[in-house]
């Protein structure tokens, strides 16, 4: 599959981010802003750090070369996503192989020394979430950690809703026994999966 251009997510606006010199100092404040989730999003994804950094720098470059293709006062949070897990999964598909921690460089990396409960607590959740299969992660991590609505995820994943519902749901089950049926998984909003809908599957 080739290249896709990035678009905007939705909405069709004449007013564009490039047009102007304000319009262009908008735009990239609004990519710099938005830096610390796209890296976030690219560790639940890639695990090792240097290759999420190389992920979220390759989806700035093409964010703005292409900000001419995104309309002002659309969701650019949501394109960026889209920039970066299309990226990803383009790279993944050429290398013909997956992302793997068989080394435990990432296991050691999120471990931090000192022993505060709440470090271990994000370590063992960064860990769980690795084994998590690809979309189950990715789709929590943007509705529990990113702050999306399903509906939002939806788009960006260009699944069904109810996709997305059922892969969170999973995946929640799955983080639960993972961290031994931990109530409340540190950095994942609470209350965002009530209404997971059980009559649609992936």
């Amino acid at each position: 599959m080739g290249q896709t251009q990035p678009v905007a997510p939705s909405g069709e606006r004449q007013s564009r981010s490039g047009d102007t010199e304000e319009g262009r100092q908008n735009f990239r404040k609004e990519l710099l802003a938005a830096i610390p989730k796209l890296r976030a999003f690219a560790l639940s994804l890639a695990a090792h750090s240097d290759y999420a950094d190389d992920l979220v720098q390759e989806t700035l470059m093409k964010a703005w070369n292409h900000q001419q293709s995104f309309q002002d006062g659309t969701n650019i949070k949501a394109w960026l996503f889209t920039i970066l897990r299309n990226e990803y999964f383009s790279q993944l598909r050429k290398r013909r192989r997956e992302v793997e921690d068989a080394d435990g460089d990432y296991a050691g990396s999120v471990m931090t020394p000192g022993g505060q409960e709440s470090q271990l607590d994000m370590a063992d959740l960064r860990i769980a979430l690795q084994q998590l299969p690809d979309d189950q992660r990715e789709a929590v991590v943007l509705v529990g950690a990113s702050g999306f609505s399903y509906q939002e995820v939806a788009e960006i994943c260009r699944v069904p809703v109810g996709t997305v519902k059922s892969r969170v749901n999973r995946a929640r089950n799955k983080l639960a026994v993972l961290l031994g049926n931990t109530p409340a998984l540190p950095s994942l909003r609470s209350g965002t999966g009530g209404s997971e809908d059980p009559s649609e599957h992936k």
